[in-house]
């Protein structure tokens, strides 16, 4: 045979040889060896092996699952030895219980998928945990509220309160109490707890109890509290509602009204919010002509007023018309929209029924209008900083502010 013959068949056999392993190991090395990694990048963030339980994160059980797969594969054990610096083959720090028997079926699953031979070892699918699954279950298995008309006029009493502004709700996870006479909006429902049981100590040693939940449908359901915790967390649109007691005016972070707020100078620590306004409206309305000088607009802003008027004659909020501004008071550490509501309640009785045609025609009843005398609204400013205007309603037939019964 030729040397040309030689060549020739060394380049056929070529063809035929088995591809080089990159770094000589398999596609499947290089999965287990990425997913061991992970577990030690967790080891030397957190300073422990992941462990189990149900308070641990989803990602640190998952790790922990992973670990006990791979320490029960010789295969793993095999590749992974030459890596392991942190003894993590051996068992070191593992804890004591026997993890894999108790997960589910689906989390085991999902978890192992990796270590199987996955095209992706550090993909996570979305798994509920025991804790949830049982959440879920309490939040969804309620009965008919027998007594339920004990509860109506706090639910009723608590809209109202919303609706006023007296009440605000606040997106559940800053504050995760949940304490006997507290309402939550979780699922759409408004939640009431009416009871909170002894407490007790769960499997992983932290305490919990069981609360009576009346909801706004009429049902109850009798759960525990950290099941509702964490259907509040989970749910978006999950919300607390804040105590009336507290104060419907004042922003979070300040006990008390500052002294001096409207209308003088404010102090280095006070946080300007805005102005109420006080107009009057140039219209040529015959409603508006015959009680003009004691009809007026009362609203609040963030921004400026003369420019929240600049075009007051194309919005149906200011009667189509030119407006003036009678008075103005300035407002620092004040929630801006609550206080606005409250202002709309205690003048609600005076309100002016009037409608209007915005400029394509469409009708509109603008809310802000009330026939109310200067002098009574300066009264109103008054009680504000006082903190005693939560007390008082006008009275149309006497023009004065008068204490509610």
């Amino acid at each position: 045979m030729t040397d040309l013959d030689l060549d020739d068949l060394r380049a056929e056999l070529d063809e035929f040889a088995q591809p080089e392993k990159k770094n000589g190991r398999s596609p499947r090395e290089e999965r287990i060896i990425a997913g061991f990694e992970e577990i030690q990048r967790f080891v030397e963030h957190h300073g422990h092996p992941p462990m189990h339980g149900e308070d641990r994160d989803i990602f640190e059980r998952l790790y922990a699952v992973r670990l006990d797969r791979i320490r029960a594969l010789e295969e793993c054990r095999t590749v992974l030895a030459p890596l392991d610096h942190q003894g993590l083959l051996d068992g070191a720090g593992s804890d004591a219980e026997a993890p894999v028997e108790t997960m589910d079926d689906d989390e085991l699953l999902a978890e192992l998928e990796g270590a199987a031979g996955s095209a992706d070892i550090t993909k996570l699918r979305h798994v509920r945990t025991s804790a949830e699954k049982r959440a879920a279950e309490e939040i969804a298995n309620r009965e008919v509220c027998e007594d339920f008309d004990q509860f109506k006029p706090l639910f009723e009493r608590a809209e109202s309160d919303l609706k006023s502004g007296v009440r605000s709700t606040r997106r559940f996870g800053q504050d995760a109490s949940i304490a006997t006479g507290e309402f939550f909006i979780l699922g759409g429902q408004m939640a009431y707890v009416a009871h909170t049981g002894e407490t007790i100590r769960a499997p992983n040693g932290e305490t919990d109890a069981r609360l009576r939940v009346i909801f706004g449908n009429g049902t109850e359901s009798n759960l525990l509290r950290r099941s509702l915790q964490r259907a509040l967390y989970k749910d978006e649109a999950g919300r607390r509602l804040t105590d009336p007691n507290a104060g419907p005016l004042f922003d979070e972070g300040f006990e008390d009204p500052p002294e001096a707020v409207f209308g003088g100078v404010a102090e280095d620590s006070d946080v300007e919010s805005g102005s109420i306004y006080v107009l009057r409206s140039k219209s040529d309305h015959p409603a508006v002509e015959a009680n003009r000088h004691v009809l007026h607009k009362i609203g609040v802003t963030g921004g400026d007023v003369q420019r929240r008027l600049a075009n007051a004659k194309l919005d149906p909020t200011f009667l189509m018309a030119e407006v003036e501004t009678i008075a103005t008071y300035d407002l620092y550490n004040i929630n801006r929209a609550r206080l606005e509501n409250l202002i709309h309640r205690v003048f609600a009785p005076a309100r002016l029924n009037i409608e209007i045609k915005d400029r394509f025609g469409q009708p509109v009843i603008p809310r802000e209008w009330f026939l109310v005398p200067v002098f009574v609204i300066d009264e109103a400013v008054e009680r504000i900083k006082d903190g005693t205007i939560t007390g008082y309603v006008y009275d149309p037939g006497q023009a004065k502010l008068v204490r509610i019964a």
